[in-house]
């Protein structure tokens, strides 16, 4: 297992269309699945109104609320491959101009009402590692 970088977590982290948001719901932990962009090194969402993850979302920077966000793309056959953790603050997109490009940009990984907030995270603590093979192991089995 090696530790990612900051970069280069974020890079990957924009290689893949979902993630998971962790966020605080009736004072417990909740997570649900999204589909992300990144957009200058931050995370952007959609959200529906009313729905558990709406919550999240802070009207102001000044409010945000703590969240993590965690993607990855893991091979289960082979147990290769990444993982990247993001925690930082999620403040709804008041700007209705870039709300509605982002909306474009972003497709809701669920099919149904499309979703009527978008939020981005500004990631404070990036972590990351990705599970290679160990050369020396195929030395000493070949």
């Amino acid at each position: 297992m090696r530790p990612l970088e900051r970069e280069e977590a974020l890079r990957l982290l924009g290689t893949v269309p979902l993630g998971r948001v962790v966020f605080t719901r009736h004072a417990l932990p909740a997570v649900r699945p999204v589909s992300h962009l990144l957009d200058g090194g931050e995370i952007v969402l959609r959200v529906h109104d009313g729905g558990a993850p709406a919550a999240l979302a802070a009207p102001s920077e000044a409010s945000g609320a703590v969240v993590a966000y965690e993607t990855d793309d893991l091979d289960p056959r082979t147990r290769l491959g990444w993982s990247v953790v993001i925690t930082g603050f999620a403040v709804e997109v008041a700007d209705p101009v870039l709300a509605a490009r982002y909306a474009r940009r972003l497709r809701p990984w669920v099919q149904g009402p499309e979703p009527t907030r978008v939020v981005r995270i500004r990631p404070d603590l990036v972590t990351g590692f990705r599970l290679e093979r160990d050369p020396a192991a195929d030395v000493r089995a070949g």
